[in-house]
């Protein structure tokens, strides 16, 4: 069935042609629309062109992977080796190291987005996106145009980290000195010399104490809970590596005992420099809770040797002092917020049934979650990085493909500017 041709009979005859007159144009696409050009996005764009699938990228900001080029951190590289973070039918090149830094994974996507002559429309903020019932087609809405364009397929590829989370902290307003997020934190040199106070203990926060320390400033970083800490790499092989391996032998309660026991003899006892961990181990963890465990690269020594400082939860701030949750107090000159992201899915996409309003994630855990009702997709929401976001880009692009090849016959997508309201 020719749902274009569908699309132009109940225009006709409808009531919604005549908001349209007033609204603006109903631009048809042939294909899925896929908002993000993150990797995800991308990586189901590349799938569904190989599958000879078109489709529509619309992206907010005015470049591909904007988070990576945008808002993380000089020192950046990739925490799992390069070959768990390949995107579909890619490699990373040979001369590239085991961890990419942030450039050369950009440099991966630019040239990911030219092998499959990708063509993402930039600065397209989604306003709303809804399904239309009598039409069985969703309705996207963007910023500032006067346009809706609709689809039999949406994909949804914004992600996990479209929304910088910045808490509610006591007296931060009164704080003399900067205060910025991660997404704004460049390099520790604009730091050199000053006391900072780290408030988030995950990679981030981990590796941006490491980068204050390694440029002159006096960083302490602040651990309100439990976590795992484990090396990047064990037995000479990547953790990551070692766990997928050692997961297709024994089940994950003894896997984890493993990886604990591992860390012990590698990193000492966390719980010694205040760093405790919780009862759960961390692959258990990951998957009831989505916390990721912290792979260190050097911030561990740092904290033994007290030249980065663990302090507990905070409780206010003035002009220049820190009170924190033990009643102990310090002056600090800077406060960086490693307080990570999170989905803004709620506020733009109508369907309440596939993502929670609570937290924008889709409501069925991986590898469940890739698929919602009337054509509606997720992908980079499985809380397993690139590689997740790899496997459900696959399993979109193959749904999509069934669908388009028994439904819709290929044609030019087509544009319909309504006349002049009267």
């Amino acid at each position: 069935m020719d749902y274009l041709r569908e699309l132009e009979s109940k225009r006709v005859h409808d009531s919604f042609d005549e908001t349209m007159k007033k609204v603006g144009r109903c631009v048809c696409v042939p294909g899925p629309i896929i908002v993000g050009a993150g990797p995800s996005g991308l990586a189901v764009a590349a799938c569904l062109k190989e599958k000879g699938v078109p489709c529509v990228i619309i992206e907010r900001a005015n470049c591909i992977a904007s988070l990576w080029k945008l808002k993380t951190y000089n020192r950046l590289h990739l925490h799992l080796p390069k070959k768990y973070c390949e995107l579909p039918f890619m490699p990373f090149p040979a001369k590239f190291p085991t961890y990419p830094t942030k450039e050369q994974f950009v440099e991966y996507l630019e040239d990911y987005v030219k092998k499959f002559d990708l063509e993402p429309q930039f600065n397209q903020t989604v306003e709303s996106a809804n399904y239309d019932h009598s039409l069985g087609l969703w309705r996207v809405k963007t910023v500032g145009v006067k346009e809706f364009r609709y689809s039999r397929w949406l994909v949804v590829a914004t992600g996990e980290n479209s929304e910088a989370v910045v808490p509610e902290i006591e007296g931060i307003n009164e704080f003399e000195g900067p205060v910025v997020h991660t997404s704004s934190y460049k390099s520790g040199e604009t730091f050199s010399g000053k006391k900072v106070l780290v408030v988030g203990c995950g990679n981030s926060g981990m590796e941006i104490c490491l980068d204050l320390c390694n440029n002159n400033a006096q960083p302490s970083i602040v651990v309100r809970d439990t976590l795992h800490i484990l090396p990047r790499e064990m037995l000479g092989r990547s953790t990551f590596g070692v766990s997928m391996w050692l997961l297709k032998l024994f089940p994950i309660c003894l896997v984890d005992r493993i990886l604990l026991f591992i860390s012990w003899f590698i990193l000492g006892d966390t719980s010694r420099i205040g760093l405790d961990r919780p009862n759960i181990g961390p692959l258990q963890l990951k998957c009831t809770s989505g916390k990721t465990p912290v792979l260190d690269v050097g911030t561990l020594a740092k904290i033994k040797t007290g030249e980065i400082k663990v302090r507990p939860g905070v409780k206010r701030t003035t002009c220049r002092t820190v009170e924190f949750t033990d009643g102990s107090a310090e002056e600090y000159d800077a406060i960086v917020l490693a307080t990570g992201y999170r989905s803004n899915v709620p506020s733009w996409l109508k369907d309440k049934e596939m993502f929670s309003e609570e937290d924008g994630l889709p409501r069925r855990s991986f590898p469940h979650g890739w698929k919602g009702e009337y054509g509606l997709y997720a992908v980079g929401f499985t809380k397993r990085g690139l590689l997740g976001s790899s496997m459900d880009a696959k399993r979109i692009a193959q749904d999509i493909e069934q669908s388009w090849k028994a439904e819709v016959k290929p044609f030019t997508a087509f544009t319909r500017t309504p006349a002049p309201a009267s």
